[in-house]
């Protein structure tokens, strides 16, 4: 009896290996197009049961909520506008600031630039008094 189970398995085992290579090979019901157009029709089927379970807005919530979307999307705007001239606002801030401090670095520069130019030509002085006086000194020891 042990064999017979065995052989009923093996045989019910070997059937469902033969219909998943038909699904799989694509032989079975029919062309490819008797088969799409099956497919076509279960699909029009589904589509009109799921329609059918639609429930559609009346047309004082359709309207309830425009307004409200349109009343968010006015509120973001204004923050938005908001952020974004204040944003302008520090740049420019930023900016004149920026040109202030070149302009007052370079009027630093050029004043020290002025005193190095000031203290070179003291310098100058300086060392011609010096090469006069020594040249009157020597022109005095030396006769």
């Amino acid at each position: 009896m042990a064999k017979k189970e065995t052989s009923e398995a093996a045989e019910k085992v070997a059937k469902a290996e033969k219909a998943s290579k038909a699904k799989k090979h694509g032989s079975g019901k029919g062309n490819v197009f008797a088969r799409s157009g099956k497919g076509i029709g279960k699909f029009a089927k589904d589509f009109k049961g799921e329609i059918k379970k639609i429930v559609w807005p009346d047309r004082t919530t359709v309207l309830k909520s425009t307004g409200v979307v349109l009343a968010v999307v006015a509120v973001i705007g204004v923050i938005i506008f908001i952020i974004d001239t204040g944003l302008t606002q520090a740049i420019q801030l930023l900016s004149t600031a920026a040109t202030n401090f070149r302009t007052e670095a370079t009027t630093v520069v050029a004043e020290a630039t002025t005193a190095i130019v000031e203290a070179t030509t003291a310098l100058a002085e300086t060392t011609t008094a010096l090469a006069e006086t020594a040249t009157t000194v020597a022109e005095t020891i030396i006769p």
